[in-house]
């Protein structure tokens, strides 16, 4: 059985249900389903087209525009390096290959033993401290290749 098979639909609807009163519920509906599951089931996405009187299109849209909108579940660990401007003009490349190398996953990868998840983010707004990256919840700056691997091994140890 896989995590899209055991969507609990009936909890489901009621995350639906609970924010269709909002103006604009799309993205509130969606952000409570993440919370909720841990990723955006291929069920809830028609369901909230149904909801909100959408299309199937249009919902699809708006979670495959947010990279912050999983359509499968993350690994119990989620790394995301920066790639944005500030982070690769301070060395953010090669911080980003050796974490690329020391998990042995490319950006958008979940490791096959769900342990970890590998992510491109666009900003963590720590360009003061760049190139920086953010383990779970735990912000990084001021990255080297040793200090990112260090880092990422830690957590995984």
């Amino acid at each position: 059985m896989t995590a899209r098979d055991s969507i609990d639909l009936e909890r489901l609807g009621a995350i639906i249900a609970a924010h269709g009163h909002m103006p604009g519920p799309t993205l509130p509906t969606l952000h409570a389903i993440q919370e909720a599951f841990g990723f955006i089931p291929e069920a809830a996405i028609q369901m909230i087209a149904d909801a909100e009187n959408r299309s199937r299109a249009e919902i699809h849209g708006v979670v495959t525009f947010y990279h912050d909108f999983r359509q499968a579940p993350a690994g119990r660990h989620v790394v995301k390096v920066c790639r944005a401007e500030a982070c690769q003009a301070m060395g953010g490349e090669a911080v980003a290959k050796r974490i690329s190398s020391r998990l042995g996953l490319d950006f958008g990868e979940t490791a096959a033993d769900g342990g970890v998840t590998l992510e491109n983010v666009y900003c963590l707004g720590l360009c003061a401290t760049a190139p920086s990256a953010m383990v779970d919840e735990r912000l990084c700056g001021r990255l080297t290749p040793d200090k990112a691997e260090r880092i990422v091994a830690e957590t995984l140890s």
